[in-house]
């Protein structure tokens, strides 16, 4: 578009008189663009659109004309929609031939004829299904003539040869007249002489050559090459023969290597991140890219894609700890009088916490899922009498409920306990069963507090507590001001020295014991008990601070 608008504006300039107040208003009323027909400012009205398809099936050998191009003509363009073995040939209205006329194949390039430059496309006859192809932008200043040249392939060496012609004429005038006026008898017989003994000349013809086999990095290149035969009797003409016949001349090569670029390759740009657990398989990550041989970041398919570095691995950090986290108790009894029951969740889960060590799972410190609790006395009635259910010992999730059952004796409409000996032989009802009322949701869960971080003038201690839901995966459902603390202090009482006698050295070199971090082992935290405990304490003083 602006290269259009420059022409236009150089064609007012130096085309036309006009005056520089003409110019510019000329350039505020009008957009400055050729149009189709190559009129500046045009609107496309001052041409005529000429296009179509030709359909040829069997042709004879020979040139076969198929357009006439009317002078003036412009944007020319023909296309074969398809390779085939005829090639289009051009000449102008006197017969002067402009491409392959006259029995010669002319190499793809420019000509120029009838006032414009012509280009002719021949694509490479081994790789390409493209056909020939005849563009100009024009105008042209005289008629042109498109043809279709067809010729049949042959392997010959033809030898030039002269002969006498023979033809019935009139004694007086010496005018031809036809054959059958003149004695057949006296027809004199052919007459012929060789006049050239040699083999017409040969030559290699190339093709153009292929696209490269390799869009990056070494590669090859293919071309066609044959060997061609000038036929003596049309001087010019050519035919296609066997490359035997082209031995005098060295071969052209048919191929050739080729090289359009360097090829990208991978590069590792960082180091492997930390795992992405603190225990447990995680994972890792580092940043691969694709670059070229300039070293600027390229898409990857630039890259082999099966050469590329690893990007992201696991890690193992190890077996993590595993803790119990249990519930807050339910707020509600299982039995609305005597002995009942209240309830709280325990599970055992994969701990993070690295701040102080917790237990691992043992079913011997498993804390307890319920606790006693009393509401009083039930009602007292003869034989075997229950009480109705109490209430859930837990609003939501599973919890157990229970009922007063007792003997009773009915006297005179008074009911009083006895003995449940004495109801033995009854069946006794259940004074216990499991309930249900609700999915509980999200809930706070906690682990046992970790041991204290200082045996006395005060210490911390911690435990781990997590949001989850009823499938024990993670939520952030849970109210925050129900949260369980997650630290408190312990062991606030002043240290005071104590003396344990039964903790003392048992082993003269204890000191290299010590040295040797052997501390770990219990059987020398008993022979080296007052070593070993100083160590233990300064250890723990130090991960405080």
């Amino acid at each position: 578009l602006l290269k259009s608008y420059y022409m236009c504006l150089l064609f007012l300039i130096n085309s036309c008189q006009i005056s520089q107040p003409m110019l510019i208003n000329f350039l505020k009323l009008n957009r400055l663009i050729v149009d189709v027909c190559g009129v500046c400012a045009g609107d496309g009205s001052s041409c005529e659109l000429f296009s179509g398809t030709l359909f040829l099936s069997v042709l004879s050998v020979g040139y076969h004309k198929i357009l006439d191009i009317p002078a003036g003509a412009q944007r020319i363009k023909v296309q074969e929609t398809q390779k085939t073995r005829n090639y289009l040939a051009l000449k102008t209205a006197t017969g002067e031939s402009v491409i392959n006329g006259d029995w010669v194949i002319d190499r793809p390039g420019h000509f120029y004829a009838a006032g414009t430059q012509l280009t002719y496309k021949r694509p490479n006859e081994i790789r390409s299904r493209a056909g020939e192809s005849i563009t100009a932008p024009g105008p042209t200043n005289q008629e042109l003539h498109l043809f279709v040249r067809d010729h049949s392939y042959c392997m010959t060496s033809q030898n030039c040869s002269r002969q006498v012609l023979f033809g019935c004429v009139e004694r007086a005038t010496q005018t031809s007249v036809p054959g059958d006026l003149c004695s057949y008898t006296s027809h004199p017989g052919p007459q012929v002489e060789e006049c050239q003994s040699q083999p017409c000349p040969t030559f290699w013809d190339v093709g153009e050559w292929s696209e490269c086999s390799k869009t990056c990095g070494p590669g090859f290149q293919n071309r066609q090459v044959i060997c061609q035969q000038t036929q003596g009797h049309h001087g010019n003409s050519t035919v296609v023969v066997a490359t035997s016949l082209c031995d005098s001349t060295e071969m052209p090569e048919m191929t050739t290597v080729c090289q359009l670029k360097i090829c990208s390759e991978w590069q590792i740009r960082s180091d492997w991140t930390e795992c992405s657990v603190p225990c447990g398989v995680g994972q890792r990550r580092r940043e691969v890219v694709c670059v070229d041989n300039l070293g600027d970041i390229v898409s990857d398919e630039e890259c082999n894609m099966a050469l590329r570095p690893q990007d992201l691995q696991n890690c193992d950090k190890g077996v993590c700890a595993s803790s119990w986290f249990y519930s807050l108790w339910s707020d509600r009894c299982s039995a609305d009088c005597a002995e009942g029951r209240r309830s709280r969740s325990v599970v055992c889960m994969m701990s993070q916490t690295n701040s102080l060590p917790l237990d691992n799972c043992d079913d011997e410190d498993k804390p307890d899922e319920l606790v006693p609790c009393d509401l009083g006395p039930c009602t007292q009635r003869l034989e075997w009498y229950s009480g109705p259910w109490g209430q859930c010992s837990s609003e939501c999730g599973n919890g157990t409920q229970s009922r007063g059952v007792v003997c009773v004796v009915q006297n005179n409409g008074q009911l009083e306990v006895t003995s449940d000996d004495r109801c033995s032989h009854l069946p006794r009802p259940l004074s216990a069963q499991t309930c249900f009322l609700k999915s509980c949701g999200a809930q706070w869960y906690m682990t046992e507090w970790s041991s204290c971080s200082r045996s006395c003038d005060g210490g911390f201690r911690v435990r781990e507590v997590r949001c989850l839901q009823d499938d024990l995966t993670t939520s952030h459902d849970c109210d925050p001001a129900l949260e369980p603390v997650k630290q408190e202090t312990c062991n606030t009482h002043t240290c005071t020295e104590q003396i344990d006698e039964s903790c003392r050295d048992m082993y003269y070199n204890c000191v290299v014991v010590v040295q040797a971090c052997l501390c770990v082992y219990s059987y020398y935290r008993t022979t080296c008990c007052a070593s070993c405990s100083r160590v233990i304490q300064r250890d723990t003083l130090r991960r405080i601070r």
